[in-house]
Order: C-alpha cells, then sequence, then structure tokens
C-alpha cells in the first residue's frame, strides 16, 4: 500500500495554515493554531485517532478565531481526502462513544465520498475561556465538507461545555481512527467506488 500521507498550504487573505498528517502514524502531534483551546482539541484528535497531526497557522485572530477554525478544517479535510487516495482496503465506518466525565459524546463517520454533518450538541455556555462554542459546529462542518465524508456528532447529556467538547473530538478521533483502518484490499463499497 502507498504511504497514506498528505500536507496541504492554504493562504488567504485571512489565514495561512499548513496541514500535514499520517494516517498510519501513531498519533504523533505538533500543533500551533494560535488559538489554544483549538490546539487542545486537536491534539486530542491526533491522540485518539493514531493518526500523526501537523498543524501550523496565523491567522487574523484580532478578529476572532473563526476565518482560521474554518481554514484548518477545510486543510484538514483535504489532507484526509488526499491521504485515502482510492481507499481500496480502509475499514470505511467508525463509531465511538466516548464518555467525559459528566458527557457523553457518540460519533459515526462513514468515509463515503458525500459529506453531511448531523451536530446534535448543547452546551450551556456560549463560550469555553475566550473560544465560542459555535466554531466547533463550524469547524467539524467545514471539516466534512472538504473531506467528503459522513459526520455524525450526538451529545445526549452534559454540563460541562469543556467536557461535551473535549469528548467530541476524543471521540471523533476513535471513529475516524477506525475508519481509516486498512482491513483489505477492495474498496468496501458495491458501486467499486467511494
Amino acid at each position: 500500500m502507498d504511504n497514506r500521507v498528505a500536507q496541504i498550504h492554504r493562504q488567504t487573505k485571512e489565514t495561512d495554515v499548513a496541514v500535514e498528517l499520517d494516517l498510519d502514524g501513531v498519533g504523533k502531534y505538533d500543533i500551533d493554531s494560535g488559538v489554544g483551546f483549538l490546539d487542545h482539541m486537536l491534539t486530542h484528535l491526533s491522540k485518539h485517532s493514531g493518526i500523526d497531526l501537523v498543524v501550523k497557522a496565523k491567522g487574523d485572530l484580532h478578529v476572532d478565531a473563526h476565518h482560521c477554525v474554518e481554514d484548518i478544517a477545510i486543510c484538514l479535510g483535504e489532507c484526509l481526502l488526499k491521504a485515502l487516495g482510492n481507499k481500496k482496503g480502509i475499514a470505511r465506518y467508525g463509531h465511538s462513544s466516548v464518555p467525559m466525565e459528566d458527557a457523553l459524546a457518540n460519533v459515526s463517520v462513514d468515509l463515503s465520498g458525500r459529506s453531511i454533518c448531523v451536530y446534535n450538541v448543547e452546551y450551556r455556555t456560549a463560550k469555553i475561556g475566550d473560544f465560542d462554542v459555535e466554531c466547533i459546529e463550524e469547524m467539524l462542518r467545514s471539516f466534512s465538507n472538504s473531506g467528503k465524508f459522513n459526520l455524525h456528532i450526538n451529545v445526549p447529556y452534559g454540563t460541562n461545555s469543556h467536557h461535551i467538547a473535549e469528548g467530541i473530538f476524543k471521540g471523533l478521533g476513535k471513529a475516524l481512527g477506525a475508519a481509516v483502518e486498512v482491513l483489505g484490499t477492495d474498496v468496501p463499497s458495491t458501486k467499486g467506488i467511494l
């Protein structure tokens, strides 16, 4: 099997983002987005997926974190799609149910080539520190769109916003790690293509 690695660099008037990933890594990470809470979440994504991840970003943080978060997600999705190649042999599906103290996050992915993000999450606060919780949904939706995969996130309960978000990213890591795992040699679809 070819190396399942990819690099993407995206530069706009608002951000400068570079992302590298290795689907067959061990969960090593080097993350510096300029947004502390986002760095914390991306380290969980890498660690719990077993995907090596490098994220370097600079952006218009004097405005807010929105553009930086969105562009990192776009690059992550493009990297994932590129590293998956023709998707021969992958498990395709992944699911995880992660308890994080008071919160439970259920995350399912299908690396189908079709993007949709279903996000059933409620927070009791609008911010986690100085990070807007609405950026989490924006990021996950952009990741799913650019990576062309189904992403379903359901948090049936939880009171602490940080725990809810952390459960989501740990769950996404576990689900994504399972979905990219190589189990055979065929494309996992009756269509013969994903």
